[in-house]
């Protein structure tokens, strides 16, 4: 839909559309060395706390969405939410993003750049002491609203 017939690029027209609520959910996961996770869970990144400037890095970059996808729409967000939990065994931080908006099209796009840079931000942070961190499975959770209905995966 963002390619006509003649091969031209465009932004999908939502004109038509009716505003409606919608709400979606995204995933990452962070994978830390044993030898440092304990220290940087314990708020002892050499940058400060990770979660707090991963949060709200999450957040301003879900607001900036539609200036670095191109063809996304500019939607007005209700809410956008970023959580996280740590996973001492398995040296796992799980970062998960909420967005929601009763625009016209989906929000997707901006649950998925808020958890993918939430996720960025904890590795800037810690990449001086552990530049193996290991960023997995960006994805998609849930999204309702729309003309294409609810979407949910249960795989993580």
């Amino acid at each position: 839909s963002h390619i006509k017939k003649n091969n031209k690029i465009n932004m999908v027209d939502v004109s038509s559309k009716n505003d409606n609520s919608r709400e979606a959910r995204a995933y990452g996961l962070i994978e830390f060395n044993k030898k440092y996770f304990k220290k940087i869970i314990n708020y002892n990144s050499p940058k400060g706390e990770i979660f707090n400037t991963s949060r709200l890095a999450g957040i301003m970059a879900a607001k900036k969405t539609s200036e670095l996808i191109p063809l996304c729409h500019n939607i007005n967000l209700n809410t956008i939410s970023i959580d996280f939990e740590t996973n001492l065994k398995n040296s796992t931080i799980r970062v998960f993003s909420i967005a929601k908006s009763s625009s016209k099209t989906g929000v997707e796009m901006e649950a998925l750049t808020a958890c993918a840079i939430s996720c960025l931000t904890i590795y800037d942070m810690c990449k001086s002491l552990d530049k193996a961190i290991i960023i997995r499975e960006i994805k998609l959770l849930y999204k309702s609203g729309g003309k294409s209905g609810d979407f949910v995966n249960d795989n993580i």
